[in-house]
């Protein structure tokens, strides 16, 4: 069309064509976006790992830190309480599980031992699984304890106080019992990791995995670990509770002695009430933070970097606080600050 004889028209500018988007081009950019996922993924696990190492660090101190308090306490007062068995020997087993989770998260220890890598898995993972069955148990009989402890002499309670006191050593050692038969079976599935490209296997480390379980065994064990676990969280809750009850009872009864103008004073059975009231909130936080993250783990059944450091840290941080917050309110550490 022949525009000079107007000279309102503009013409309009024809853009360029578009180059051709090859497959090849998409091609490398999927593969450049993996390449960046990957490197993403390996900074966090870096990042977790070091995390991971500073909290067992921690952990440990702790733990045996307060091993050396109460053997301090005793041999300073030649009395040993119930309370203080229980948390010795809760302090002793997270000793043990963080230092096996160190051991597990530490390549270099299969290489330094001079044993087979299959043998260690296995005790090392038997162990660690035991471990943690022991502290849920450890921990619901102190809540319990406890809360038979600060109950009323009208309470029914009460006679159940003495025979806790003689019996808390068999009570321990039908733990043990009972756990370490029951976490046999995974002795069975521990292998040598050996081949990335198998199928069904759960890599725990770079030398240690589980094999896949038959279905109905994996039922099984299911059914009896989360019949188990209801029941020793749901004593916790229960014990919880009633000491809530008590504490709250007996803050009102101070608040009439105070207005009386008495100073009522806190007793160690009291101060032992809200840390224990404190270890076992956070120990059901932890757990059920833990069932949410092994739910998604056996949604993927692989070994994934990321969630499995992000599940050891969740399952060592009760191991690392329960210490830490049973010392400070120890009574050498109070009458020491």
């Amino acid at each position: 069309m022949d525009t000079g004889d107007n000279p309102d028209t503009v013409p309009v500018p024809v853009p360029p064509r578009s180059r051709a988007f090859s497959p090849w081009s998409a091609h490398q950019l999927h593969l450049q976006g993996l390449r960046v996922m990957k490197m993403n993924a390996v900074s966090i696990h870096v990042i977790i790992q070091q995390l991971f190492l500073f909290q067992t660090s921690i952990g440990i101190s702790a733990n045996i830190f307060l091993l050396f308090l109460h053997i301090f306490t005793f041999l300073q007062d030649f009395r040993v309480k119930t309370t203080d068995i229980i948390s010795c020997h809760l302090a002793l087993v997270h000793t043990v599980m963080l230092l096996i989770a160190l051991c597990l998260s530490s390549p270099d220890i299969f290489e330094s031992l001079k044993l087979q890598s299959d043998f260690i898995c296995k005790v090392l993972i038997y162990i660690h699984r035991v471990t943690r069955a022991i502290s849920i148990s450890t921990t619901c009989l102190l809540s319990v304890f406890q809360a038979i402890t600060i109950s009323p002499s009208t309470s029914w309670l009460v006679r159940f106080k003495h025979k806790f006191t003689n019996y808390v050593i068999c009570i321990v050692i039908f733990f043990w019992s009972c756990n370490l038969s029951f976490g046999s079976i995974i002795i069975f599935h521990t292998v040598v990791y050996s081949n990335t490209s198998q199928k069904n296997i759960i890599n725990i480390n770079e030398h240690c995995s589980i094999a896949p379980i038959n279905p109905i065994i994996k039922e099984l064990i299911f059914i009896l670990t989360l019949f188990r676990d209801v029941f020793l969280v749901g004593l916790m809750l229960l014990s919880s509770a009633y000491m809530v009850i008590l504490l709250f009872r007996h803050q009102r009864q101070s608040q009439y002695l105070h207005s009386t103008r008495l100073n009522p004073r806190v007793s160690p059975e009291q101060r032992a009430t809200k840390t224990i009231l404190l270890m076992v909130s956070f120990f059901v936080i932890i757990y059920w933070a833990d069932i949410i993250i092994a739910f998604f783990l056996s949604l993927l059944w692989k070994y994934d970097q990321v969630l499995y450091s992000v599940q050891k840290l969740v399952l060592n941080s009760y191991a690392t606080v329960c210490p830490i917050v049973q010392t400070t309110s120890h009574k050498i550490i109070k009458a020491t600050v």
